[in-house]
């Protein structure tokens, strides 16, 4: 939002500067981003006439022009401008006149010949007098401008353009009326918005308007103008403001328009009354319907956007844009002005659905004051009788449901609690109706407060008690440091905490990765064979359109990444939740921890294999470690993510915590992998969860040794003999662990010798051989009856 100041000042009755009306500005909410002057500084130019112009004798590209500046003598300059000609008004820099450039240095006029002729002063274009990069020809000026007048008076350029950072929920000072509202609140300053005089009818043409969707637009007026001449120059005060606003002039029409949504923050519509066939309606989109608009874009319209009727059908988009059909040109000879009220709701969206960029949209969607139609119909028909001539009729209206504007109670306790300092209810009572809301008082410190119509982001006590925080200033606020006590939480020893799970992870040479919580479609069925995902409701891409149940996908894609970057060695993991199903509970969304390695097991270095590469065992080595202290369990799984008999699910307690494996060839082929990397996700908990230290003493005695090595079934796992004995051992068992395993020629066909180390020690006294062979055939029995296990 761009605002003018001197405009600005003619709303609000402030004596206040530039920087101190940006300071105000800003501290209330409405930060100024950018403070620049309409133009740079300059003195001694003037409005001139041209009376006449001759060749010059030494120049094809040059002009010797008699010029009328008020001095009291005609004066002769020098021009190359195109466009100068006999009798036009354009500003001349006077000798002794200093221009400004675009290198910050300046120019400075003196009397000087040109090619062999005198040249007293300099006829400027609007970039000579840093208005703006246009430097085709001169500035033209308005036919009756004073000759000799000051010009920067007479353009205004004195003036200054702040531009605004409106925050969305400020649709309120999208208007320089809106602002000026804000300013005189914030420096109870006295407001000076000009009253709106009704316009009389001289005519009796109407058009009648049914509100069909009376919910989506509560009020819309219209009215007929007859006889206007719609080649008509919009007279240069409206045309300056709107470009300072950033508005581009058109047709006295449109500027019309366009003035009030800036002026006023009332946008408004006009039709070509003679393109209009029978009465307005207001109703949604039929299936099948579409509309051509004003720019030349066809829009196919969905059932839910609100549009403007006549007996031939759509219009117009409700609240967006007008529609082809019906645009005023300048051949216009009638016109029917439309001001209406749209529910927000209605329009919300509509410009993103369609791809539009619409003034009017940006403020309905964020709400604009709703009484006030009638007025900007009326504004609008003085506006266009004074340019274009013509003559009106009545004004027609039709009401639906308008918003309503239920009083809040604002207590002073709630107030100074929120603020953190007291605020009488006499001084709220002030701000509130500089804010113009309506104002009760209640019992005990109580308000009854209700916003105005133009307050669509007053709904609540806070959002009032913010407003008197606001108004009051926040630098008015005292800075207290907070006070309160820190207690020392306890921290369960049996628990380890997230950063301490991120080191170990990092220690072992894994780099942590922050990736996607949604995903492709694709990556949920090959990598978790989800065909029902949990959709995203308004995706942030269309790819990324359903949400990770695994965090494979996005570790494989930072793999790729990584791989057209000339990286071959890869260690990454990542910590991040799961979605299940469509709730928000723990369990519907775990978390997890997820790791996956590619490449050479270690980093290149003199002192290792270089071919050795990264495999189930090596990713089994860590996960083990990060279960240091607990007894995980691999058993064999068929998973869609990962090679069939080169994957395992990993379980602690009876309890499966997660999978570990090779990637599926299939996935490799698909993903263009040169190797499959290895990947392993585990149950965040079940890491997090550490058996509590225990103290143990250490045996001084000697440990003593004993080997067994059984022949069993090549489909009987290490593991399950491992688990049957455990429960067998007594105290005196120290160690209970696999150390080698063999097939070869020497054993029958599907048998496999499997080999324990079992190392014993008590803490008192020695064992004795006969102690250590007892629990030798302890073994030898549980590994014979549970598994039919033969002594090697």
């Amino acid at each position: 939002m761009k605002v003018s100041v001197n405009w600005l000042k003619e709303l609000v009755k402030v004596d206040l500067t530039t920087e101190a009306i940006a300071h105000a500005l800003t501290m209330a909410g409405l930060e100024v981003e950018e403070v620049h002057p309409v133009a740079a500084k300059f003195a001694k130019i003037v409005v001139a006439e041209v009376k006449s112009t001759a060749q010059h004798p030494n120049a094809d590209k040059l002009r010797v022009c008699d010029v009328d500046a008020g001095t009291g003598a005609t004066l002769q300059i020098v021009c190359g401008a195109p466009n100068v000609a006999p009798g036009l008004k354009v500003p001349c820099a006077l000798v002794g006149a200093s221009l400004p450039m675009a290198d910050g240095k300046s120019l400075d006029i003196k009397a000087a010949k040109l090619r062999g002729v005198d040249s007293n002063g300099m006829l400027c274009s609007a970039r000579e007098l840093g208005m703006s990069d246009d430097h085709g020809g001169l500035l033209v000026l308005a036919a009756d401008a004073p000759v000799g007048a000051n010009i920067r008076e007479y353009l205004d350029l004195d003036d200054v353009i702040l531009t605004l950072k409106m925050t969305p929920n400020r649709g309120d000072c999208l208007s320089m009326v809106g602002v000026a509202r804000d300013l005189a609140a914030v420096t109870g300053a006295e407001l000076n918005v000009p009253a709106i005089a009704p316009v009389p009818a001289t005519i009796d043409d109407s058009r009648p308007i049914h509100l069909t969707e009376s919910k989506a637009c509560g009020q819309y007026c219209g009215r007929v103008i007859r006889g206007i001449d719609a080649k008509a120059k919009s007279p240069d005060w409206m045309i300056r403001r709107l470009e300072r606003a950033g508005f581009r002039s058109i047709s006295p029409l449109v500027d019309i328009t366009n003035y009030l949504t800036l002026e006023r923050g009332r946008p408004l519509h006009a039709f070509d009354l003679d393109k209009l066939k029978g009465g307005i309606d207001v109703r949604f989109a039929k299936a099948g319907e579409e509309l051509d608009l004003l720019i030349d874009e066809h829009v196919i319209l969905s059932p839910d956007t609100l549009l403007i009727c006549d007996d031939s059908g759509p219009v117009a988009l409700g609240g967006v844009m007008g529609g082809k059909s019906t645009m005023v040109t300048d051949s216009t000879g009638n016109v029917f002005f439309e001001a209406a009220f749209f529910e927000p709701g209605v329009v919300q969206g509509k410009t993103r659905e369609f791809g539009l960029n619409s003034d009017a949209a940006h403020r309905f969607e964020r709400g604009v004051d709703f009484t006030s139609a009638r007025a900007g119909v009326e504004l609008a028909t003085r506006l266009t009788l004074e340019i274009c001539g013509g003559q009106a009729g009545p004004i027609t209206e039709a009401t639906g449901t308008l918003p309503e504007r239920k009083p809040v109670r604002v207590r002073a306790a709630r107030a100074e609690q929120l603020i953190g300092m007291p605020v009488g209810v006499d001084e709220m009572q002030r701000i509130f109706a500089r804010l113009q809301c309506k104002v009760e008082s209640g019992q005990g410190g109580e308000l009854m407060v209700a916003p105005p119509a133009w307050r669509f982001d007053l709904n609540i006590e806070e959002d009032f008690i913010e407003e008197v925080a606001r108004i009051r200033g926040y630098e008015q606020v005292p800075a207290v440091a907070p006070l309160s006590s820190v207690p020392m939480l306890p921290v369960a020893e049996a628990l380890i905490s997230r950063s301490t799970l991120k080191r170990r992870v990092a220690a072992m040479g894994y780099q942590e990765v922050v990736t996607y919580s949604f995903i492709p479609e694709d990556w949920e069925a090959d990598f978790a064979g989800n065909r029902q995902p949990v959709r995203v409701a308004n995706p942030i891409a269309s790819h990324l359109a359903v949400m990770r149940t695994q965090l494979l996908g996005g570790l494989i894609d930072t793999l790729k990444t990584n791989l057209n970057r000339g990286e071959m060695r890869l260690q990454v993991f990542e910590i991040g939740r799961c979605f299940l199903a469509d709730e928000a509970s723990f369990e519907a969304q775990p978390e997890r921890v997820a790791g996956l390695a590619y490449g050479p097991r270690y980093p290149e270095q003199w002192g290792e294999d270089k071919a050795e590469r990264v495999d189930f065992f090596a990713l089994k080595g860590d996960v083990e470690t990060l279960l240091a202290g607990r007894s995980p369990r691999f058993e064999p799984v068929a998973h869609p993510a990962l090679h069939p008999g080169r994957a395992a699910s990993i379980w602690l307690d009876d309890k499966q915590v997660g999978v570990l494996g090779e990637l599926h060839p299939r996935w490799q082929q698909k993903h263009d992998l040169p190797n499959a990397p290895v990947y392993f996700e585990l149950v965040m908990m079940s890491l997090l969860a550490a058996s509590t230290p225990r103290y143990k003493p250490l045996s001084r005695m000697q440990a003593t040794r004993r080997d067994v090595a059984v022949v069993v079934d090549d489909k009987v796992s290490a593991a399950a003999m491992k688990a049957a004995v455990e429960p067998v051992l007594g105290p005196q068992v120290a160690d209970f662990e696999l150390f080698d395993l063999y097939r070869g020629s020497n054993l029958d066909f599907g048998k496999k010798s499997v080999a324990f180390r079992v190392l014993m020690q008590d803490t008192d006294r020695t064992l004795t051989d006969d102690e250590a062979e007892t629990v030798i055939r302890t073994i030898v029995e549980v590994l014979s009856s549970k598994f039919g296990a033969t002594l090697r």
